[in-house]
């Protein structure tokens, strides 16, 4: 799951957003220095990162991406999810998407200084673009995905991953909400252990 997905499923609590939003950046043991909502939400971050990286619909998505991607084919996955949870967002959420992003917009601000310092310098070049909504887009899928190559081993590949997503995109589609109810209904669970 990538940023949209993981905001999603921290509920509404701001320190588990927060968490669950840094939880990449956060290696080992350092997440103990976190108070105690973030850590919950980096905790949570890595439940749900486990959750996906061995489901069987993840994989079945990933299996399409391979080819090109080869051990990275996840990760495009997760990016490619995040798509599918924005054009499906009304669905999935009472609250219209650009009034949840202002919403998580405030959240990551207000808690700036908290931040790892990677998190600090790209987030935000990510609230002035509005890159959570702009997942809801193809071009915003592409866009993510062409900065994760400048920025990361990525393999440069996009061109090819835009034309699978475009050619089975049902597919994608069908696999994404079939697995999201099963994270959901995980998360949820998560967060009732964390409220008591």
């Amino acid at each position: 799951m990538n940023f949209l997905a993981h905001l999603y499923l921290s509920g509404d609590n701001p320190g588990i957003q927060v968490g669950n939003f840094i939880g990449d950046h956060v290696k080992g043991r350092d997440y103990e220095k976190y108070e105690p909502s973030i850590k919950q939400g980096i905790l949570l971050h890595r439940k749900i990162d486990h959750f996906t990286d061995t489901h069987p619909i993840v994989k079945q998505s990933s299996k399409r991406l391979s080819e090109r991607f080869g051990r990275y084919s996840g990760i495009v996955t997760d990016v490619f999810y995040d798509h599918f949870l924005g054009i499906n967002w009304n669905e999935l959420s009472d609250i219209p998407l650009n009034k949840y992003v202002n919403k998580v917009h405030k959240v990551l601000l207000r808690n700036y200084f908290k931040l790892p310092a990677d998190v600090k310098r790209f987030l935000p070049f990510m609230v002035k673009s509005r890159r959570l909504e702009t997942y809801a887009t193809v071009e915003g899928i592409d866009r993510s995905l062409r900065i994760m190559t400048n920025y990361s081993s990525l393999p440069d590949h996009v061109s090819w991953g835009m034309r699978q997503m475009k050619e089975q995109y049902q597919d994608f589609n069908d696999e994404f909400m079939a697995f999201f109810k099963e994270v959901r209904i995980m998360a949820d669970e998560e967060l009732r252990v964390f409220e008591k």
